[in-house]
């Protein structure tokens, strides 16, 4: 089995606060997840429950129904007897992923351009501060924890359920190709197109906001080898 090294795990920076009303079982999840998008859990690598368990400082229940979790999104695989492995990275999966999660992010954006109320529209605020600041200071941890809050309220917003579960491990493997694969200004780069997207969505302007969807998955295509 694979170790975590402290530097590694301290590389990932901090794990995501935790919401209001949140199960144990989805803290888990989201604590695991960050892991992975970081890669502390490197792709490849082979794990045990008890490491997650020590990782998470959760009890084995959540953790098992987190690995459920991951393992049904592709970003795990259970093998009896030999352990949990960590999906690979390769390059190639990167555009089918940007493929399938472009049309989907265009219908939550139209959506959420018309329905979003007025809670809505302030955390859709709150992420563009907080991908700004990130940028400002360079913090990928405080990026990927405001992307991470832009594609829920984004799913939320947009009232389509169906949507929102289909984007969402879309939106989980993209935000682990873009550690991997962003560039030197990756973060500001990265913060302006979704902020555009927000102002999108904030100006209740249904066509702009699937230009912006479609702009940000073009840049996203850069990003790939």
């Amino acid at each position: 089995m694979a170790k975590i090294t402290n530097e590694a795990h301290a590389a990932g920076g901090p794990p995501p606060a935790y919401l209001p009303g949140e199960s144990l079982a989805e803290q888990a999840y989201r604590t695991l997840e960050h892991l992975i998008v970081t890669l502390v859990l490197e792709p490849d690598m082979v794990v045990n429950e008890r490491t997650l368990i020590e990782m998470t400082g959760m009890g084995r229940t959540p953790v098992r129904e987190a690995i459920q979790r991951l393992a049904w999104e592709g970003l795990m695989e259970v093998r009896p007897r030999s352990g949990i492995a960590i999906t690979p990275l390769h390059p190639e999966d990167f555009v089918k992923v940007l493929d399938t999660r472009e049309g989907v992010e265009q219908v939550l954006s139209r959506d959420a351009a018309r329905l979003a109320g007025p809670r809505d529209h302030e955390r859709f605020q709150a992420a563009a501060d907080a991908m700004r600041k990130a940028a400002a200071d360079d913090d990928v941890g405080g990026f990927l924890e405001a992307d991470k809050a832009l594609d829920r309220v984004l799913g939320q917003a947009a009232g389509n359920p169906f949507a929102a579960r289909l984007a969402a491990p879309l939106q989980t493997h993209s935000r682990r190709f873009w550690f991997r694969l962003r560039g030197q200004d990756g973060i500001m780069t990265s913060a302006r197109a979704h902020i555009a997207l927000i102002g999108a969505v904030l100006a209740r302007d249904p066509e702009k906001a699937v230009a912006a969807a479609a702009d940000l998955i073009g840049h996203l295509r850069t990003l790939a080898p």
